[in-house]
């Protein structure tokens, strides 16, 4: 008997000390200072993902690369003591930094500036004997990521594999992207990215090009929400944003890609697993901090409950009620614990709003 799977999500990448910037009130220009009303600190890169997925309650391991700096000791002891996530697929490195990215966050848009260098040893070479597990999700973008074996070894066990691409920072959207998903059964870039590596001019029409290579596929569409169809199913669903004052949208892709994969191995319907992942990415950008900005069940539980109290008062969209129904029963019996949010540098507080 082929034993269960020790892991719900399997990850690799580089695991980032990401200091955040928010509440700018212009945008820096050369030879000038900028004061900002908020600060904070907290894991990025892959690390977005993993706390996005281990706070909803997915076993989650990520194989990363980690120096033996105070940076590297507060990340490690963040991901693995804090949010719970297992470590035991990565490596520290003597003598080794940690990369560091500053985010810049204004005007509904980002800039980073970033500094790091390659671990001596691949996160390949830590996965070179993966363990079981129910998924995994790369970035296909990468062409290290494509050239590794641990994710195809996964999938050849029984994984599903989740991808994305990437942003292509020269727009050439290389279609020869669409033939490495042989074997992915979920695809899910954003708009401008699908209609690139399709070479379409709609959503539509990308969604439906995109669906003869993966099972699901996926196009988010930001503020215009998110369609998909998963052939599994046979279905072809939309799903619209939920409006919210957003403060800093750094991982909010990856909350997104959390909901949609713990939905999938849930076997939820296609429509319930959009609503859900649009509002956990909703949650997300109301927060400061990428992956400690990332909600957990209690969070979705107050949305849920103000919700609902705002209907009753006819202070709130009925329609978004009746949208959200099914998470009364998604919240019986789930544990709904206080999660942390980004600090102030790697102190206590944090006072970015």
């Amino acid at each position: 008997m082929t034993p269960e799977p020790e892991l719900d999500l399997l990850l690799a990448g580089t695991v980032f000390f990401d200091l955040v910037f928010t509440g700018f009130p212009h945008q820096p220009q050369p030879g000038t200072e900028v004061w900002t009303e908020g600060m904070g600190s907290s894991p990025g890169g892959i690390a977005n993902l993993a706390v996005a997925a281990a706070r909803l309650g997915l076993r989650t391991a990520v194989a990363s690369g980690f120096g033996d700096d105070l940076y590297a000791d507060w990340l490690w002891s963040t991901l693995r003591d804090q949010e719970r996530i297992d470590l035991s697929y990565s490596q520290r490195h003597h003598g080794a930094h940690t990369p560091v990215t500053v985010a810049l966050s204004y005007d509904d848009d980002r800039a980073f500036v970033t500094h790091g260098h390659p671990w001596p040893v691949s996160t390949g070479e830590m996965l070179a004997d993966p363990p079981r597990t129910r998924a995994v999700l790369v970035d296909l973008g990468d062409e290290t990521v494509r050239a590794e074996r641990w994710w195809r070894q996964a999938a050849a066990d029984g994984a599903l594999v989740f991808a994305t691409a990437g942003w292509d920072p020269e727009q050439q959207w290389d279609p020869r992207i669409l033939d490495e998903l042989a074997g992915c059964h979920a695809f899910f870039p954003n708009a401008v990215e699908a209609m690139g590596y399709t070479r379409t001019d709609s959503v539509e029409a990308a969604l439906s090009a995109l669906s003869e290579h993966v099972p699901l596929a996926i196009v988010t569409q930001g503020r215009s929400g998110v369609s998909a169809i998963d052939r599994t199913t046979g279905e072809r669903e939309s799903v619209p944003a939920i409006p919210v004052a957003a403060i800093d949208t750094t991982g909010a892709g990856d909350v997104f890609a959390a909901a949609v994969v713990l939905g999938t191995l849930k076997g939820w319907p296609l429509r319930k697993r959009l609503a859900f992942a649009a509002l956990c990415s909703a949650l997300t950008v109301t927060q400061v901090g990428g992956s400690l900005a990332a909600p957990g069940w209690g969070d979705v539980a107050d949305w849920w409950r103000e919700q609902q109290a705002a209907a009753d008062g006819g202070g709130s969209s009925q329609e978004i009620v009746d949208r959200y129904a099914f998470l009364t029963e998604c919240l019986r019996g789930v544990e709904t614990p206080k999660v942390r949010r980004a600090e102030a540098t790697i102190a206590r507080f944090s006072d970015a709003g």
